[in-house]
């Protein structure tokens, strides 16, 4: 196995992290269970099966990983490097968004809640996309659940390993016929955009690299111009794939009922109105959306509330490097 180290500048926690990307408790493309992260990567003709705890809490915050199946040389330690500091935020400097959330009371209650807390991304647009599509005009339950199904049906010369399965590439999806996507109980009109969209990235269309310096207005066109791609997708992609934290995607339903409740409003909120309550918090909006995902996840009984002790790895975890 090789063994790998991940620090990390305080404040962090790797299960609000993680819970932020996995968004429900029977996703299997992101596995979670004693502490412990679990993820499976296509890497050259083969497959790359990693795990992630963390040791250390504030104010010295450490994540230990290994590479417990797959290649295990250097350059494959590098890029799993990399694809976790991405997907778990480890780059990114919250700094400015906690001295802005210090200046509001609502905010700041919200925002040490659930300190420690990195807004996750996907690994790649392609990624990003695939999510969006599968959980349009659908509960986000039932969207995992076709991504649980169709990462299943892509990635079943991988094997099952500790219950996680690897989430499609565009060359695994193109392979499947529109059929066997409709067996897994997506509609025609979504079998299809998923096909496309495949096509797009195999195609060199959706290179994270190529996307990262457009505006969001841009950015926005662009997706738009792909097949199954609205406006709630295309700002769930650029807020969960690309990064870009002043997105809150406004026709996300549950999002703005998590939103009202916060806010302690009477009655629903358009997609206008949504953005005009936001907008004393930009360019965080899109904090504001991961907090109150924080805040759901909680309510269900997914995150340790603040008052716990941080949950660790157990003891003897990292001996196994």
């Amino acid at each position: 196995m090789a063994y790998f180290e991940l620090p990390v500048a305080a404040p962090y926690r790797l299960d609000f992290t993680v819970w932020a990307l996995r968004r429900q408790a029977h996703n299997r493309m992101d596995g979670w269970e004693s502490e412990t992260y679990r993820r499976v990567w296509r890497y050259g003709d083969g497959w790359l099966k990693v795990r992630l705890w963390q040791t250390h809490g504030d104010p010295d915050p450490l994540l230990e990983g290994e590479i417990y199946q797959g290649p295990q040389d250097e350059r494959a330690v590098s890029w799993v490097r990399e694809q976790l500091t991405w997907m778990l935020g480890l780059d990114r400097d919250l700094a400015p968004f906690c001295a802005m959330a210090a200046t509001d009371s609502r905010l700041a209650s919200l925002a040490a809640r659930y300190r420690g807390l990195r807004p996750p991304r996907f690994p790649s647009l392609f990624e990003g996309l695939v999510n969006a599509v599968a959980c349009q005009q659908l509960s986000l339950h039932l969207g995992i659940t076709l991504l649980n199904r169709l990462s299943k049906l892509c990635g079943v010369e991988a094997g099952e390993m500790d219950q996680v399965y690897p989430f499609p590439d565009p060359c695994s999806l193109l392979r499947q016929e529109v059929t066997a996507l409709r067996d897994l109980g997506f509609s025609r009109q979504k079998a299809a955009a998923l096909r496309a969209l495949a096509e797009e990235a195999a195609a060199g269309g959706l290179e994270r690299a190529d996307w990262q310096a457009l505006p969001n207005g841009e950015a926005v066109q662009r997706l738009l111009r792909l097949r199954g791609i609205g406006r709630w997708s295309a700002e769930y992609v650029l807020l969960r794939a690309l990064g870009r934290l002043d997105v809150f995607p406004g026709d996300d339903v549950g999002a703005r009922k998590s939103l009202c409740r916060w806010l302690e409003e009477n009655s629903s909120l358009d997609y206008a109105q949504v953005a005009n309550r936001l907008r004393q918090w930009q360019p965080y909006a899109g904090m504001v959306y991961f907090l109150l995902l924080m805040r759901r996840l909680e309510g269900e009984g997914r995150v340790h509330c603040p008052a716990d002790e941080l949950p660790l790895s157990q003891p003897g975890q990292a001996d196994r490097r």
